[in-house]
C-alpha cells in the first residue's frame, strides 16, 4: 500500500513538473491559472529555490535570448530596426499582426528589484504629434521618427535635444522619474519627478513643439512634497481635456490621509488651466492613477490604476454634475496587503472594504484580481484597450450603449507595456514595451 501512494504522488509530482516545465520553458506568464494557483500554496522563498534549481536550464536559455536580442538592438543603434513580425488568428472575433521595432533605450532591469533607482527612470513614453511620433526615454532622451515608417523595416530615429538636465540643475534639482509624455495646441508636456534637498516634488514641465530642440519650462510647480525623494505610487498621467486645461493624475505616495484630504494633491485627478495654471480637484480616493484618457464626444474621464496585492481598477467619470467624486481608497479596494506590510494597520483603521458604494465612493467598471499592472487606457469605438505591464497583454473590453460590460478578450503579448497610443490615420495602436525596449504596432485585420 505505502509503495501504490509513493508511486502515485511519484506520478502526480512529475506530471505537474512537466506541466511547470513547459510553462515557464515557453516564457514566464503570470495571468497563468497554474502559476497564480501554485504561488498561493508555495512560499516565495522556496519559489525562487525551485525557479533557481529545478528551472535553471529554461531561465538560462531564456536568459541567453534576451541578452541575445539586446546585444542586436544595441549593434543597430538609431535604426529602429524592426526585429519581430507575427500574425496571430486568435479566434473569429481578434485576428491581429504585431510588428516590433527597436528602442534605443535602456531596459528595464526586474533583476535589481523595484526599489532600484535605475529602474525608476527606464520608464520611457511616446506621444503622436501630426506626422511624427515623438519618444522621450526615462532619463529625459528625446527621438521622434516619422509615422509613415512603421510600414518599413525600420523607423529611422532622429534625435531631438533638450535643456532638462540644464533647467532641473538650475533649479537645484536632479531627476528622479519621467511619468508621461502629452502634445496639444503646439505644447510638448511632460511629467517630472525631482528631488530637490531630499524632498520629492511632481511637477509638469512643457516646452514648443520643436523636432531639433525642446526648451523646457516649468509650467505647473507642485508645493506639495514627499519626503525621502521618491515611491512608486506616482500616478503622473498628462491629457487633454476641456477648453484651455488638462487633466493630471497624481498617486498617493504611501500618504495614506492624503486620498481624502480634498486639501491635497495627492490621491487626485486634477484639471489644470493652460493660461493662469490653476488647478481644481477632479476627482480623488485614487491609488496610483497609470492610465488616463479623456473622451471629449462622451465627456468622460476614463482611469485605470494600480491597486495593491491585486484590485487594479477601471474607472469611469461620467461628469454630468459638478460633485467631485470619489473612488474610495484606501477606505475601499478589492486588492489585499502585500506580504510584507502589516495588516493589523489597514484592519485598524478601517481600509481595503470589499465595496464600494455602500461607503458612497464610485464602483470600479471594472477591476483586476490578480492584478495584471495595469498600465495606459484608450477608449476607440466603445472599446476599452487597455495595456498591463505585469501580465504582459492589453485588455479589449467591448461595452454596451449604457458602459456595461458585453465582451472582454485578453491579448498576451511579448512583454511588459509601459504606453499605448491610438494612430487613427493609419488605424493601429502604437505600443511601447519595456523589457526589451521597442515600438510596437499592433493591427487588427
Amino acid at each position: 500500500m505505502k509503495k501504490f501512494i509513493f508511486l502515485t504522488f511519484s506520478i502526480i509530482f512529475i506530471i505537474s513538473l512537466v506541466g511547470i516545465w513547459s510553462i515557464v520553458s515557453k516564457g514566464y506568464d503570470k495571468q497563468n491559472k497554474i502559476i497564480i494557483n501554485l504561488k498561493k500554496i508555495i512560499p516565495s522563498k522556496a519559489a525562487k529555490k525551485i525557479r533557481d534549481t529545478i528551472f535553471f536550464i529554461p531561465n538560462l536559455e531564456n536568459r541567453n535570448k534576451f541578452l541575445e536580442v539586446q546585444l542586436e538592438k544595441y549593434e543597430q543603434g538609431l535604426n529602429g530596426q524592426l526585429y519581430v513580425e507575427k500574425n496571430y488568428n486568435d479566434d473569429d472575433i481578434y485576428n491581429y499582426s504585431l510588428k516590433s521595432f527597436f528602442l534605443p533605450f535602456r531596459s528595464l532591469d526586474l533583476s535589481l528589484g523595484w526599489k532600484s533607482s535605475k529602474n525608476y527612470k527606464r520608464a520611457h513614453y511616446l506621444e503622436i504629434i501630426e506626422n511624427k511620433v515623438l519618444v522621450i526615454s526615462g532619463e529625459g532622451e528625446t527621438i521622434y521618427f516619422e509615422r509613415k515608417n512603421i510600414n518599413n523595416g525600420q523607423l529611422d530615429f532622429k534625435k531631438v535635444s533638450n535643456n532638462l538636465e540644464k533647467i532641473l540643475s538650475d533649479r537645484g534639482s536632479e531627476l528622479k522619474a519621467i511619468r508621461d509624455l502629452y502634445f496639444e495646441d503646439d505644447f510638448i508636456y511632460i511629467s517630472v519627478f525631482e528631488q530637490k534637498e531630499k524632498k520629492g516634488y511632481f511637477n509638469i514641465y512643457r516646452a514648443e513643439k520643436n523636432f531639433k530642440n525642446l526648451d523646457f519650462k516649468i509650467f505647473f510647480e507642485n508645493t506639495e512634497y514627499i519626503d525621502g525623494g521618491f515611491n512608486l505610487q506616482t500616478g503622473g498621467r498628462l491629457t487633454g481635456y476641456k477648453l484651455n486645461e488638462i487633466l493630471f493624475s497624481v498617486g498617493f505616495f504611501n500618504d495614506y490621509k492624503a486620498p481624502q484630504n480634498i486639501d491635497s494633491t495627492f490621491g487626485k485627478i486634477i484639471s489644470i488651466n493652460k493660461e493662469t495654471k490653476d488647478y481644481k480637484v477632479v476627482s480623488m480616493g485614487h491609488r496610483n492613477p497609470q492610465g488616463l484618457f479623456f473622451s471629449k464626444e462622451k465627456n468622460i474621464i476614463i482611469n485605470t490604476e494600480h491597486g495593491p496585492k491585486g484590485g487594479d481598477e477601471v474607472n469611469f467619470n461620467f461628469l454630468n454634475s459638478s460633485k467631485i467624486l470619489n473612488y474610495g481608497w484606501p477606505i475601499s479596494s478589492y486588492g489585499e496587503p502585500y506580504p510584507q506590510q502589516d495588516k493589523n494597520f489597514f484592519i485598524k483603521s478601517g481600509f481595503l472594504k470589499k465595496t464600494h458604494s455602500d461607503y458612497n465612493f464610485e464602483e470600479p467598471i471594472k477591476y483586476f484580481t490578480p492584478s495584471i499592472g495595469i498600465s495606459e487606457v484608450t477608449f476607440v469605438n466603445n472599446k476599452l484597450y487597455i495595456s498591463s505591464l505585469r501580465a504582459e497583454s492589453i485588455y479589449i473590453v467591448e461595452l454596451s450603449k449604457d458602459y456595461k460590460i458585453n465582451k472582454q478578450k485578453r491579448l498576451k503579448l511579448e512583454g511588459r507595456i509601459r504606453d499605448l497610443k491610438y494612430d487613427n490615420e493609419n488605424k493601429v495602436f502604437l505600443i511601447l514595451f519595456e523589457n526589451i525596449p521597442s515600438i510596437g504596432v499592433l493591427k487588427f485585420n
